[in-house]
Formats: C-alpha cells, sequence, structure tokens
C-alpha cells in the first residue's frame, strides 16, 4: 500500500447467492461476511492475490445463509477469528458449526472495536434477521462502509455512516421488476417492508444524504438475480445522484459488483 493509504477493498462476491467483503490495512486482513463455500472464497480471493489462510478475522452481520456459507470451515480450517453480536451467535451456530471457543468474540450493536491499527465501528439496521448490524471500518482519518441487508436507512444510520471514503450499499431490487415478477405475494411484501432489503431507489437517495467531499468510490451490492440488473440499479443510482449536484465521476466513480467475480483491490 501507498503511504497515505489506509485500506485496500475488494467486494470478493455480492448477491443474493451470497456475500463477502474483503479488507486490508498494513496489520489486519478481514473478512465481512462469507455466504459462499470456502471453497468459493478461496477462489474469490485467489482472484485479488489474496489466500484465507492469511485471514485475522471475520465479521459477521447476520445470521442468514449468503452471509455465513463459509464461516466455519473458514475459521476451522485457518484458525480464523470471527466477530458478531450474541444473539447473531446464537442464530447462526446450527449453520456455521462448532467453531474453537478462542475464536468466538462479540462486538456488540452500536459498540466500536480495535484490531490492530483499524477500528470496526458496529451499527445495527432493519432485517428480518434477530440482531443484524454491519460494519464502518476506520483508519487513518479514513472510512469505509458496509450496508446491505436493511428494509431502510434511517437518520441516525445515514449520520454515523455521512462522508465515508468509500461505501458498499444496498442496491437489490427494481421495485416494478420485483412487483411483476414471478416471487409469491408474502416474498414481495417482505422484500418491499421495512425489515427488508433496499430498492434502487432507495440506496441512491441513501447515499446522496451521506456522500461527501472524502468520499471516492461507490460500490453497488446484493442486487437480486431475479429483481434487477446491474445496469438499471447503475443508471438509477446515477440519474439520482446527479439531480441532487453531486459530482458523479468527477468527485467519486460508481462500481458495480458481482456475484461471482471479485472487484479489483483498490486503495482507500
Amino acid at each position: 500500500m501507498t503511504m497515505d493509504s489506509a485500506f485496500q477493498v475488494s467486494v470478493l462476491a455480492s448477491g443474493s447467492t451470497g456475500n463477502s467483503l474483503y479488507i486490508e490495512s498494513d496489520q489486519k486482513k478481514v473478512l465481512v461476511d462469507a455466504g459462499l463455500s470456502g471453497k468459493k472464497i478461496t477462489e474469490l480471493m485467489g482472484q485479488i492475490d489474496r489466500n484465507p489462510k492469511d485471514l485475522d478475522a471475520i465479521f459477521v452481520t447476520h445470521e442468514h445463509r449468503d452471509h455465513v456459507h463459509g464461516v466455519g470451515v473458514l475459521s476451522r480450517k485457518y484458525d480464523i477469528d470471527v466477530y458478531a453480536n450474541e444473539k447473531t451467535w446464537e442464530a447462526m451456530s446450527r449453520i456455521v458449526g462448532n467453531i474453537k471457543l478462542e475464536h468466538q468474540h462479540i462486538i456488540e450493536m452500536g459498540k466500536t472495536l480495535t484490531l490492530g491499527d483499524m477500528d470496526v465501528e458496529s451499527f445495527g439496521v432493519s432485517h428480518d434477521a434477530v440482531a443484524p448490524q454491519f460494519y464502518q471500518f476506520h483508519r487513518q482519518n479514513k472510512a469505509f462502509a458496509v450496508l446491505t441487508d436493511t428494509g431502510y436507512c434511517s437518520e441516525q444510520v445515514r449520520g454515523v455512516l455521512r462522508n465515508a471514503n468509500g461505501y458498499l450499499i444496498e442496491n437489490n431490487h427494481n421495485i416494478e421488476m420485483l412487483r411483476m415478477g414471478k416471487y409469491p405475494w408474502h416474498l414481495k411484501q417482505r422484500i418491499l417492508g421495512d425489515r427488508g432489503h433496499l430498492s434502487n431507489e432507495d440506496g441512491a437517495y441513501a447515499l446522496a444524504d451521506m456522500i461527501g467531499s472524502k468520499t471516492e468510490r461507490v460500490y453497488l451490492g446484493h442486487l437480486s438475480k431475479e429483481n434487477n440488473m446491474k445496469e438499471l440499479a447503475h443508471l438509477t443510482t446515477e440519474n439520482i445522484l446527479k439531480l441532487k449536484d453531486l459530482g458523479v465521476d468527477e468527485d467519486f466513480t460508481i462500481w458495480d459488483t458481482d456475484p461471482d467475480m471479485a472487484t479489483d483491490l483498490f486503495q482507500f
């Protein structure tokens, strides 16, 4: 990393089939979630020339399988520390299996934990899990924020995440595609509800309220395979941010993510 770089970040995978983000400082290498098989995460890390054996920690957001599928196997194979709040530990135990006691760590909602040379701030969101929380990473006066899997973005969350250098933000669905799609009504209701997922518009308006002078890059994440398209999410976000007079492609850039391909490592 260059002298003024705080983090290197890659969105390894993002989508309804599995989610994992890689973030690295001078001292630490961590994942936020590991919602794919251990084999797939190893392959995705290989795409950015990294190896799971070097990971120091996995921070878990909530117990849904597309966020925890590979947590247990990676921790057992490489002796990786796992951080989650107490309720999430209880809820995900049957999915992740046995994890050594010395690798089980608690990070409660609303708390900030220091891990080596970075601070990890947790914050609660509105999603249909037992105690969902996401994370913002801080180092050298820089911040990278992760926010997917929430039905809405509260004023409090917007305040916590304002003016980060980078964002991974949810653009789960296009509302019309979801409404006209094949999902049963109860599932559509769940996704559209306050404990569901952000639409393209929701994500863009939340971003418009959070982006600041420090912001360099925005990743659009957790796109539904059935109810969204990359081009649609990107265009919607770009149009709304331009309507708000924000400097798309001048002050910051918008990047797509993929369920099967890691984004290039980027230095913040």
